[in-house]
């Protein structure tokens, strides 16, 4: 790492990390449940279980997208972050806002919303932290040596990403106006700024792992940034269908939305285009499979898969049935966890000193959850085409489909082990990784770090003129 104030990145990574073992947890109690094993189902009810597992994918994803920040946007002004203390603070108030989100819904204590759960009394928590979290890094950037294109990028992303929010906090007494705007926030997060962060991040491991020019690379960027506006925007309109809205949007809708995959297609192609063009094969291999995976996974999961689903011909029979799950699976891993996954994978040895990536257990981890997550996306596929069928042209009651397609999920459950296995070998080299130390800071050409030494063989030299003795050598 170039700067001390990056390490803060490492435990938001972490708590990325616990709170996406938990999602696992509660998709695979309603994976038993799907399949008639209710043994908690008491305890933990199919509806709170779904509603903490939507959730906490949004919450680690969010606290990944923070911890990349932290740690892109320090090395892209060229200073340090304005305050670390604010940003332990914002990380600790982050974590107790999603704790007690999650036992509020064991108690029933929630909104009812979909996607937004969560109390109102905790929106305005939400609102204060986020607004913390932009004040650190757009005042870093503010005060920064150099303002880039992929910084502004991403730090657009997250602020549309904190404003878009607020529509999802305004109260309806109609459930038109209400589902209207809840999709402000749950539409135009996933397949509008998220995307910009998506590319943010994608651009700055493009830059560090190919060696090609940053020129080259940020002028992708403003494709991407308009095709993703052009088409996730009015691309919304799929999603008012059924909502009472005006019919117009049945065809600003089916249009739009048949462009979205676009976005995708030009992130695929860029991150493929510049791979070929490297300049320098960079030794950490992991993170560059996830970089560029993450870029492919999400053409087919979000672009292809997309468009197949919400062209108006096709959603008016899939809409509201697994065919979304099956879209959704794949369509997150691609976009947003697999760039989270990446992002962790290049910042760990940078911010160690220790160069795990070469273990195998790293590329394990890789490949077994894409395969494991490929054949969960096929299982709700497959169930969800039967499912179609059965209801919407056999008229067959909800629950005796249901029950008619329960064995597609043992087959996802036997693939999602295979993912958890293979997320669970990401999380054992998380932690064989160790903390974040000062001793790897790197130095510029002359020797001189970050944080005010300059290092020579077994002595640290602080430029102040005094010196420290060291029992190894600083590297």
């Amino acid at each position: 790492m170039k700067y001390k104030s990056q390490k803060v990145a490492y435990w938001f990574f972490a708590l990325c990390m616990l709170l996406f073992s938990l999602q696992i947890v509660y998709g695979f109690i309603m994976g038993f449940d799907r399949i008639g094993i209710q043994g908690l189902h008491e305890i933990i009810p199919f509806n709170v279980a779904r509603a903490v597992h939507t959730n906490l994918l949004v919450v680690w994803l969010l606290t990944g997208f923070m911890g990349a920040a932290y740690y892109i946007i320090p090395e892209e002004a060229q200073r340090e972050l304005i305050s670390v203390k604010w940003a332990y603070v914002q990380l600790i108030s982050l974590a107790i806002v999603g704790v007690v989100t999650i036992i509020g819904f064991h108690f029933n204590h929630w909104e009812g919303r979909k996607f937004l759960e969560i109390p109102r009394e905790l929106d305005y928590l939400v609102v204060i932290n986020v607004l913390l979290f932009l004040f650190i890094i757009l005042g870093t950037l503010y005060k920064g040596k150099r303002q880039t294109t992929t910084a502004l990028v991403l730090s657009m992303g997250l602020f549309f990403a904190a404003l878009l929010y607020i529509p999802g906090m305004i109260w309806f007494d109609s459930q038109v106006m209400d589902s209207f705007f809840r999709w402000w926030v749950v539409h135009l997060w996933v397949e509008g700024v998220w995307e910009l962060i998506m590319g943010g991040i994608l651009s700055f491991l493009l830059i560090k792992l190919t060696g090609v020019d940053r020129e080259v690379i940020e002028k992708w960027l403003y494709v991407i940034v308009g095709l993703t506006f052009l088409s996730g925007v009015l691309g919304t309109g799929h999603h008012y269908y059924y909502i009472g809205v005006n019919k117009i949007w049945l065809i600003v809708g089916g249009i739009f939305s048949a462009l979205e995959p676009l976005a995708f297609l030009a992130m695929a192609l860029f991150a493929v285009n510049m791979y070929r063009k490297g300049e320098k094969s960079h030794p950490n291999k992991i993170a560059l499979f996830w970089t560029i995976g993450s870029a492919i996974v999400s053409f087919v999961g979000a672009g292809l898969l997309g468009f197949a689903h919400t062209l108006p011909q096709t959603n008016l029979y899939t809409h509201g049935t697994l065919v979304t799950a099956m879209h959704a699976h794949y369509a997150f891993w691609g976009a947003y966890a697999m760039i989270v996954l990446a992002m962790i994978s290049y910042a760990l040895p940078n911010l160690t000193g220790r160069k795990r990536y070469e273990s195998a257990q790293g590329m394990m981890a890789f490949w077994l959850s894409n395969i494991g997550i490929l054949g969960m996306t096929v299982a709700f596929g497959v169930a969800g085409v039967a499912q179609v069928y059965m209801e919407r042209k056999m008229k067959m009651d909800f629950m005796v489909v249901q029950s008619e397609i329960s064995i597609h999920f043992v087959v996802l459950l036997i693939c999602a082990t295979m993912f958890t296995i293979g997320i669970g070998l990401f999380i054992f080299d998380f932690i064989k990784y160790g903390r974040p130390t000062d001793e790897a800071l790197e130095a510029d050409n002359h020797g001189h770090r970050a944080d005010g030494y300059k290092i020579d063989g077994t002595v640290i030299e602080n430029l102040t003129g005094t010196s420290e003795k060291k029992g190894k050598t600083v590297i």
